[in-house]
């Protein structure tokens, strides 16, 4: 009975329990070698039940680090860009204003087209930014989407039907 139950783990997904086999995992060099009987030596199944632990901790901050990267990598770009359209937007003002100063005969209307041409201008770098962004953003959940796909396809609903009645029963 005993070893049934250390062959299954029990998982939460947001209040979804269920139990599922576990994943055979490449031990470390470093770790000690698993007793002929765990029950005779609980302070070796102790040590290596930390450094399962220790890993899976380890694990689970470096995927946290790239995701961290990868979002402040995208609001840097977003804030270049913004950053680059209000530089843009202050010299267009600066030299239409130079501009207007220094023609002589410019009418308002040509000057009023070309600040209004050069915010357009603006905007467009503007959105083809913000539109690099959120392809970035789309593949990032996609990517995201797939991992929890494959949680769903290692369930035992997928295996045999007596894998299934076998893990059903179990309680």
């Amino acid at each position: 009975m005993e070893r049934e139950d250390e062959e299954w783990e029990l998982c939460n997904d947001d209040g979804f329990v269920f139990k599922r086999e576990k994943r055979s995992r490449i031990s470390d060099p470093g770790e000690t070698s698993n007793p002929s009987n765990p029950e005779l030596d609980p302070a070796a199944e102790e040590r290596n039940r930390r450094m399962r632990k220790k890993r899976t901790l380890a694990k689970l901050r470096s995927k946290y680090r790239s995701e961290i990267q990868q979002w402040e990598a995208l609001s840097n770009r977003f804030n270049a860009a913004l950053f680059r359209t209000t530089l843009g937007e202050e010299e267009e003002r600066l030299n239409a204003n130079e501009a207007t100063s220094f023609r002589d005969g410019s009418s308002p209307a040509s000057v009023f087209i070309d600040e209004h041409l050069s915010m357009a201008e603006a905007q467009e770098v503007i959105i083809n930014d913000v539109s690099n962004l959120c392809e970035v953003a789309e593949s990032i959940t996609r990517v995201m989407e797939e991992e929890r796909k494959q949680s769903l396809f290692d369930l035992d609903v997928w295996s045999s039907p007596t894998n299934l009645m076998a893990s059903l029963c179990a309680d």
